[in-house]
């Protein structure tokens, strides 16, 4: 596949991931995220595959978004495939107790970031007549848990944004997928639970979950599909996952 894609949050988990699986098949990329030390490490492994321009992005920063995009170097500004996966959860607390600060940030990013970015390289894909917009969000977004709230939010958005996205864009040859991973084994829940280690061990025990490369796998088979095939929305759980009966609180 020869195309140019841009990924947020390149820098691990999904991002990292995705960045070798389209490095490996030869694409053009464009890394972003915060950590300048990481993302510069990766795209230097990842040039002696592919062309690789990395940048030092935080996606609730507009105006830097939008300086990115529109200063990327020639070979690069042709961007085919956006993959939206900056994003995160922070702490588990009933949302009676919960904090401000941490429902914002996640809205910021979750939310605002993956709008900024969108609104930034779509209007190129549909000048150029064709591209592919891949938001990761959650399983979270249609099933709810104790703590998930404002996470648990941001991802509703994304999966409705998505859909409407999807009916913006009918006719301009641009496809929008929606990939909603259940429980999955990456640096996510030591940053939900500020970098306790053994509290995020805990989330996995006795259990396999899924991997960045597995998902990183299926976001790769979603954009190779041809032309005039749209994954609109996949939900993807570990075989150890499932769903519970409601609960009930009894007196």
């Amino acid at each position: 596949m020869s195309n140019t894609v841009f990924i947020t949050g390149a820098s691990s988990g999904f991002g990292e991931a995705c960045a070798r699986k389209f490095a490996q098949h030869g694409s053009t990329l464009i890394l972003a995220a915060r950590r300048e030390d990481r993302i510069q490490a990766l795209a230097e492994e990842l040039s002696e595959q592919t062309r690789v321009h990395s940048v030092v992005l935080d996606v609730r920063d507009r105006s830097a978004i939008f300086s990115t995009i529109e200063n990327l170097p020639e070979p690069f500004k042709a961007i085919d495939i956006l993959v939206n996966n900056a994003g995160l959860a922070l702490g588990l607390q009933g949302a009676d107790a919960a904090s401000l600060d941490d429902w914002e940030t996640m809205v910021d990013t979750n939310i605002k970031g993956l709008m900024f970015c969108t609104r930034a390289i779509l209007p190129g894909m549909v000048s150029r007549g064709g591209g592919h917009v891949v938001n990761l969000g959650s399983v979270a977004a249609s099933w709810p848990y104790p703590g998930g709230n404002v996470y648990g939010g941001t991802k509703a958005f994304v999966q409705q944004f998505s859909r409407n996205m999807r009916a913006d864009l009918l006719g301009k040859r641009i496809r929008v997928s929606n990939v909603e991973p259940g429980m999955c084994e990456t640096e996510f829940s030591v940053v939900r639970f500020e970098g306790d280690q053994d509290k995020a061990d805990a989330v996995y025990a006795g259990m396999t979950p899924l991997t960045a490369p597995d998902i990183a796998e299926i976001v790769y088979w979603v954009t190779a599909l041809p032309a005039h095939i749209n994954v609109n929305q996949l939900e993807v759980m570990p075989t150890a996952q499932a769903w519970s009966p409601f609960a009930v609180h009894r007196e």
